[in-house]
């Protein structure tokens, strides 16, 4: 599983980072986190609007910053 963060660092940025590193604990899920803050590599994805959560290479959330029990569930289905 690959996890990548989209974004430039904002607060929610670093929220969903945040969260998204505290469900995978929670879920005993063992892998590493890669922050993208490169808007062309951002801009590859689709993204317009950040932050964004990327799940092996799939945008699953964009915009918004989800509570850890949906990004638990998210991850889930991985």
């Amino acid at each position: 599983m690959i996890i990548k963060i989209l974004g430039s660092g904002c607060s929610k940025c670093n929220k969903l980072e945040e969260r998204a590193r505290k469900a995978l604990k929670e879920l005993g899920i063992n892998v590493p986190v890669i922050k993208v803050g490169d808007y062309r590599q951002i801009m590859g994805y689709g993204v317009m609007t950040t932050p964004a959560l990327v799940i092996n290479d799939q945008v699953v959330v964009m915009g918004k910053v989800p509570s850890v029990k949906e990004i638990k569930g998210i991850l889930l289905n991985y």
